[in-house]
């Protein structure tokens, strides 16, 4: 990935809703320079969307933690993130190297509500857990740089 391409990524990943002038004078390009670029990495799948970043207390969601999930059989089919898809507190499902199998991202509102969950995955995952309960969160989406080699993008 270009320099400049690689510029504007980071600019977007800090403020996805900075216009396209705006965005234009941080990375040094006409607005309709840096519309087409920025449609071009879109099309390269390279942006993949744009978000809100909520405030999980605000909306109720004061709890999170992360949790392993190992399968009960590991000789059955690897199907677990199917069969947790249609759980909502369940925000993310990262697939890891390990004595675990994936790693969850939950969101709830009450340690109550923690526990029930806890029992619906294992039955419906068919699988142990080891759940972790995040205290705070000093910072997160945290974008770093971006690799410089072309090959890595």
């Amino acid at each position: 990935m270009e320099p400049l391409d690689r510029h504007i990524v980071q600019t977007l990943a800090q403020d996805g809703r900075i216009s396209f002038a705006d965005l234009g004078r941080q990375v040094g390009l006409s607005t309709s320079a840096v519309h087409q670029r920025v449609k071009r990495l879109e099309e390269r799948g390279i942006i993949k969307g744009y978000r809100a970043v909520i405030d999980y207390p605000a909306v109720g969601l004061p709890m999170t933690a992360l949790m392993s999930v190992t399968p009960f059989d590991p000789s059955a089919p690897d199907d677990i993130p199917e069969r947790l898809a249609d759980i909502e507190e369940i925000v993310a499902c990262w697939s890891v190297a390990g004595d675990e199998y994936y790693v969850l991202l939950i969101r709830v509102g009450r340690p109550q509500d923690l526990e029930e969950l806890l029992a619906r995955i294992r039955q419906q995952g068919s699988c142990s857990t080891i759940t972790t309960i995040v205290l705070s969160t000093p910072w997160e989406d945290r974008l770093g740089s971006l690799p410089t080699d072309d090959y890595a993008l």
